[in-house]
């Protein structure tokens, strides 16, 4: 953290460069797991943020980002927030480039801004991320965040073909289109998205788009408990079967359920619709558009309450509730479970106390570990983030982590101790 005395001149130079109207003092509203942040600004574009980057970095200043705010909690409490980069005024569309099927936005711009401009022509960024009123652009390829569509519209890193990203020194690096600067030997979308910010602030995202489908059904299988779930999901995996979304809601002293979305022709629909009756020998009955709000659902309910987030093999969902199951009872632990039909799942964990939420938690991730999983924690009460890394052991990944950010942010100004490790 810098001195009172940095902090007064920062201000005056980011003022500079943002406006004066554009820099405040921070607030309690600006608290960031109870860390304080000394200075608030709102730069309009890409260059104003980069100038404002270099600025902060020359003078040693922390730099933390917010977009929506809707997973700023996510990752371990930052060391320090000297100056918070709030990114509510670059919100705009900048081009959508419909007869090429590709749209860049704004870092500030939200999921269902995007979604709108992009309906206009028949189009849409098929991406299904929490709070999408909210969740910005560059928010979300912070986090990584996706849903359900990823089964069949692939990873949040395979939608982004082009990125223009400030870096801690001031430096504006575009991938994809007219080049201002090339970071030689990076795949700048794939390494900024999920690194939670402490590579570089993200400013703008060009995406490859898809058409709005003709029609789309919602469809639920309700199974007699998670070993058959698991089965219908690993079959309709290696089916021919298309579903343009799927996942698995679980709890326990409830019958599992498999939400799926299928896309195309209404005709192709009805075929689909036989074909997974036939294929799981459960009677398909009609779902509920609102079932694919689960994931959001998991944020809320009785606290003490730990957020987690579950990578699995899907052939390996029983096992997990089997486990689940085990550990629960003596804790007196309450869980609910929304998996995607790749294996990545939303945990909740309900308690008593902290003490042994915490306790649950911790056995859980050396369990998850032996069956080569892994188990990472989104949201908790702050006595227990302090108490943990968030992340996990990462195993030989975390040496070249340190050695990226090592050469993108040598000085640690961006998000520093948030992710991976306490990068």
């Amino acid at each position: 953290m810098i001195s009172a005395e940095q902090m007064a001149l920062l201000s005056t130079e980011l003022a500079a460069i943002v406006g004066q109207e554009h820099v405040r003092s921070g607030t309690s509203h600006d608290l960031i797991d109870e860390v304080p942040a000394g200075l608030v600004i709102a730069p309009e574009n890409a260059d104003q943020t980069a100038r404002a980057l270099k600025c902060a970095a020359e003078a040693g200043a922390a730099v933390l980002v917010r977009g929506g705010g809707t997973k700023l909690g996510w990752g371990n409490r930052p060391a320090a927030a000297d100056v918070l980069v709030e990114t509510q005024r670059m919100a705009r569309v900048l081009e959508h480039a419909w007869g090429d099927m590709t749209a860049t936005a704004q870092a500030g711009c939200t999921i269902a801004t995007l979604q709108q401009t992009l309906a206009a022509h028949g189009q849409r960024l098929a991406l299904d991320p929490l709070w999408p009123a909210q969740a910005t652009i560059g928010g979300v390829l912070a986090t990584n965040d996706t849903g359900a569509l990823r089964v069949r519209y692939g990873a949040l890193r395979d939608q982004v073909i082009g990125m223009t990203v400030a870096l801690a020194d001031g430096t504006l690096a575009k991938s994809g289109g007219k080049v201002v600067k090339n970071v030689a030997g990076y795949d700048l979308p794939k390494l900024m998205t999920g690194a939670l910010g402490t590579l570089g602030l993200i400013v703008e995202a060009t995406f490859r788009l898809y058409p709005l489908p003709l029609a789309s059904r919602d469809l639920l299988l309700e199974l007699p408990d998670l070993q058959a779930a698991t089965v219908a999901l690993l079959a309709i995996n290696d089916s021919v079967l298309a579903p343009a979304a799927v996942q698995v809601r679980a709890t326990p002293g409830m019958p599992p359920q498999i939400d799926l979305r299928f896309e195309g022709l209404p005709a192709a629909l009805d075929a689909q619709e036989r074909q997974l009756g036939q294929l799981t020998g459960v009677l398909p009955q009609p779902g509920d558009p609102l079932s694919w709000q689960a994931r959001e659902a998991v944020w809320q309910g009785a606290q003490p309450a730990l957020i987690c987030k579950l990578s699995l093999l899907p052939s390996d969902l029983a096992r997990y509730g089997e486990v689940l199951t085990r550990l629960a009872g003596p804790l007196k632990l309450h869980w609910q479970l929304v998996a995607n039909g790749l294996g990545v799942a939303t945990l909740r964990l309900e308690g008593t106390n902290e003490e042994a939420l915490l306790a649950g938690f911790l056995r859980l991730r050396t369990d998850v570990a032996q069956l080569q999983g892994s188990l990472s924690l989104l949201g908790a009460p702050l006595d227990i983030k302090r108490r943990i890394d968030v992340w996990g052991d990462t195993g030989d990944g975390l040496l070249l982590m340190r050695r990226v950010k090592e050469r993108f942010d040598p000085q640690r100004v961006l998000n520093p101790g948030r992710f991976v490790g306490g990068i």
